[in-house]
């Protein structure tokens, strides 16, 4: 809830045009807001902020982030406290209601979320009109638009039944959507969802195994896309949570703004970032591996090569990002599990972080491994191709999507997204007949 300060904000104006007095607001923690809702009609004027980097465009009560202190908290819990000591169901119960469930709660909560892992058989046919060489992110954006078409009771955004039954049905189907995205690509049959088994457990059943022989998830690798999940599943009004949000305020029906937030994270700056670390994990080991090191650092530190670092340093953490340190651990973990020490992709990746975290043009910089450099990592450790890094990602974040999502549709406040412009262009002016131009 937004508290109302004492102290007022006073706009000035330097040709002699009245002063304008701005509301001030308080937040539970972080910056104070200044209200700027009435400039336009007292002033004639608009502010300007690219990227919105001065900008709350909402009030909210699910995320937290102090990026100088490395901080992040759902529903004000730490993420370093959520991710040892819960699952990422619990994390979802969280996200959506506000408190951690009580035993009773997370047994029902899981059931009636694994009561919906199902998808629509005819799924199978519309993934048939993609090539089998399509990026994942290109199927998920078209999977999780057509769910709208699949589901007619729950479109309607403003029937709060509507949105808990749509909540439920996008996390309970997102992993077997991106395991059948990946099934598709690799020309091996769909395996259907084994509800007895965990969230994680499912999703990598569906996955990696085949009808020819039995899957036994393995409960460390388990447990790592557990982690995964949970350490993505929201943070705050990123790139793709304002989609989501500006998607929505227009009255569209969940899927469809869920789809949005999809398209929006498939971009290499936002949800892309994990995949090109590897990607450049992968040109080094071309260059020559740990040996050419130093050269390719001698790059990324020379302004003029275009040469850039993926996956160390944080738009918004101006420290160290809280969930790489819970990554680190697990991707030590999960490597050791498969005995891939040794191996000389991550041989490279772990010399490529000692640097990093010792080389001083790094640590000036704060450009410490971020949450991407050690979740692709494990990705790849456990057997996901590359390009389905981005649709895993997807599927964790959607239930902070869908959380921000109902947050806003019903805050008294909310109106659909009008964002203004300074214009630059021509000025109003006439068109000359063909013939004279």
């Amino acid at each position: 809830m937004m508290t109302p300060s004492d102290i007022k904000a006073t706009l000035a104006f330097s040709d002699g045009s009245p002063s304008m007095e701005l509301p001030i607001y308080k937040g539970s923690i972080g910056p104070d807001v200044i209200d700027i809702r009435k400039l336009y009609a007292q002033t004639g004027k608009f502010t300007y902020d690219p990227g919105f980097l001065s900008t709350a465009s909402c009030n909210s009560t699910i995320t937290y982030i102090d990026g100088d202190k490395g901080e992040l908290l759902y529903r004000g819990y730490p993420i370093e406290q959520l991710a040892v000591n819960c699952d990422y169901l619990e994390t979802c119960y969280l996200l959506l209601y506000g408190e951690l469930p009580n035993a009773s709660q997370k047994e029902a909560f899981n059931q009636r979320v694994m009561r919906h892992t199902m998808v629509n058989e005819q799924m199978q046919f519309f993934l048939r009109g993609f090539r089998r060489d399509a990026h994942p992110m290109a199927v998920m954006t078209g999977l999780v638009g057509a769910l709208s078409a699949f589901y007619h009771d729950s479109t309607d955004v403003h029937n709060p039944e509507h949105r808990e039954i749509a909540a439920i049905r996008l996390i309970a189907k997102m992993p077997t959507l991106v395991a059948m995205a990946y099934k598709y690509t690799v020309g091996q049959p769909y395996i259907y969802p084994k509800n007895d088994l965990s969230y994680a457990g499912n999703f990598m059943r569906m996955m990696f195994a085949t009808p020819c022989e039995e899957y036994k998830p393995n409960e460390v690798l388990v447990r790592a896309m557990d982690r995964i999940f949970t350490l993505h599943a929201d943070h705050e009004q990123n790139a793709s949570t304002s989609t989501v949000r500006l998607c929505g305020s227009s009255g569209t029906n969940p899927f469809a703004a869920i789809a949005a937030g999809v398209a929006c994270l498939w971009g290499p700056a936002h949800g892309g970032a994990n995949e090109a670390c590897l990607e450049m994990l992968g040109d080094i080991q071309q260059m020559g591996g740990v040996a050419k090191i130093g050269e390719f650092i001698g790059k990324v530190k020379d302004k003029n090569s275009g040469v850039k670092l993926m996956g160390f340093g944080h738009r918004v953490y101006k420290n160290y990002d809280p969930r790489a340190k819970l990554m680190r651990e697990t991707c030590y973990e999960v490597l050791n599990e498969l005995g891939l020490q040794d191996d000389p992709l991550f041989k490279l990746a772990m010399e490529l972080e000692k640097i990093a975290l010792e080389d001083e043009y790094f640590v000036a910089r704060k450009l410490y491994p971020n949450v991407d450099f050690y979740s692709g990592i494990v990705q790849r450790a456990i057997g996901i191709p590359v390009p389905l890094f981005t649709a895993i990602f997807a599927l964790a974040r959607t239930v902070g999507w869908i959380a921000q999502l109902n947050e806003m549709i019903g805050d008294p406040e909310y109106k659909i997204g009008r964002p203004r412009q300074l214009f630059v262009g021509a000025k109003s002016r006439n068109v000359t007949p063909l013939a004279q131009r």
